[in-house]
């Protein structure tokens, strides 16, 4: 479980990196959101993957 949990949170830190280049480069919003969201969704990820590994199903 610790594996997954550290390639979400990487991947979080990619989009959170991703981002700040985006901005950076003064991106269009689009590009922008899409960093967002892709942060937003690993972190649903990460809690969820914590959540199961808590009850034992991983």
């Amino acid at each position: 479980m610790k594996e997954s949990i550290f390639v979400i949170a990487m991947g979080i830190v990619l989009w959170i990196i991703a981002f700040v280049f985006a901005i950076v480069m003064n991106a269009d919003s689009k590009v922008l959101w899409i960093c967002v969201a892709g942060a937003a969704f690993g972190a649903l990820g990460l809690r969820y993957t914590v959540k199961r590994g808590r009850r034992g199903l991983l």
